[in-house]
């Protein structure tokens, strides 16, 4: 029997929650039936839901929050009044050792800076990044950073190139993954001087990475490389624009299927292809950005996903703390650059050993 595990959800947080919230814990309580679960959220909404679900119920404890993050507050005023919202309380289970992860839909910016405050970042991490996996012709890769950081110094993007590299051995189970910075071209004079700079340093050879060079943004789709490291704008832009793709050819699909008697036949013969199809593009299947360099494991669902979207995000939630990816991330970080990348984290390190 697997050891039982704690979940925290932001039940309040994402357009469609909390329904989509409790749905998503209901579909996901089937897959990982050691999980139990901390609904955090308006208790008088919450508990109706978890009724029609006696199932859910037995396996969940509601902690009431009165008030919620909204989708246009911003981080600044999210964390001034964030001591009852159900997006702090939902961390502080995670600070507090009364949880292993918590999965939130809520808004990002609140989200990520909570977690850098009340959760800290890794020694050695300036800023914690999102990461996600992203379908490629060859399977799967990782792609960082997908909109938490707009703008990015070398540093940072060194730092997400390390963070990525190692996400994808534990995570993606690649010997030597492969690691690409996103660029308008693939020749080293393209591309704003902290991308080149960043190259640079990765070039050095100062961290044991597999470092490919720039790539193009139609390379994360050949998945030319395993780990994709860009700053927040590109990666956001890149991954949206997927998404979008994505959704438009599966209309252009059904409205192709629909333009004639012969073509709607033809979808007879060829529609469990196209299921397939449908399922490999369906963007649900790889919700859930985890952010990495924080001290604990916090998962960011897409806002306006549905149940088994959200279910999805607690699946990569439970992965992460089952793989032990926070001990494991502490270690191979270490290892991996020899010394902190952060200069200022040196000092005290040394203070507390000596």
């Amino acid at each position: 029997m697997a050891e039982r595990l704690t979940i925290a959800l932001d039940a309040m947080g994402g357009d469609n929650a909390p329904r989509a919230v409790v749905r998503g814990a209901n579909i996901a309580r089937k897959r990982f039936p050691n999980v139990d679960f901390l609904l955090v959220g308006d208790e008088a909404k919450l508990v109706p839901m978890l009724k029609r679900l006696p199932k859910l119920r037995k396996i969940t404890t509601i902690v009431h929050a009165p008030d919620k993050v909204g989708a246009e507050d911003k981080a600044a005023q999210a964390l001034r009044a964030s001591r009852s919202s159900s997006m702090r309380i939902a961390i502080d289970q995670v600070r507090d050792g009364k949880a292993q992860g918590v999965v939130s839909a809520g808004n990002t910016g609140a989200l990520m800076a909570m977690a850098k405050v009340f959760l800290r970042t890794l020694p050695g991490i300036d800023r914690p990044a999102m990461a996600s996996f992203f379908p490629t012709m060859k399977g799967e890769s990782v792609m960082l950073d997908l909109g938490a950081n707009i703008e990015c110094t070398a540093e940072n993007l060194v730092q997400f190139a390390v963070m990525g590299e190692l996400f994808a051995r534990m995570v993606l189970g690649s010997l030597k993954p492969t690691v690409g910075l996103l660029n308008v071209g693939s020749e080293e004079q393209k591309g704003h001087e902290e991308l080149r700079q960043a190259a640079a340093m990765l070039r050095e050879g100062r961290h044991p990475i597999q470092f490919h060079g720039f790539i193009e943004g139609d390379d994360i789709a050949k998945g030319t490389v395993d780990v994709v490291v860009a700053d927040g704008f590109s990666g956001n832009v890149a991954l949206k624009t997927a998404e979008g793709t994505a959704r438009l050819i599966a209309d252009f699909l059904r409205q192709t299927f629909k333009s004639s008697i012969l073509a709607m036949i033809g979808y007879v013969f060829c529609r469990y292809a196209l299921r397939k199809l449908r399922l490999r593009l369906d963007p649900r299947r790889y919700n859930g950005a985890v952010f990495l360099g924080v001290n604990g494991i916090v998962v960011k669902s897409h806002g306006g996903t549905d149940a088994l979207g959200f279910a999805t995000a607690i699946g990569v939630a439970v992965d992460m703390v089952q793989y032990g990816f926070i001990a494991s991330m502490k270690r191979e970080f270490e290892k991996s650059t020899g010394t902190p990348l952060i200069p200022e984290v040196e000092e005290p390190k040394q203070a507390a050993t000596g």
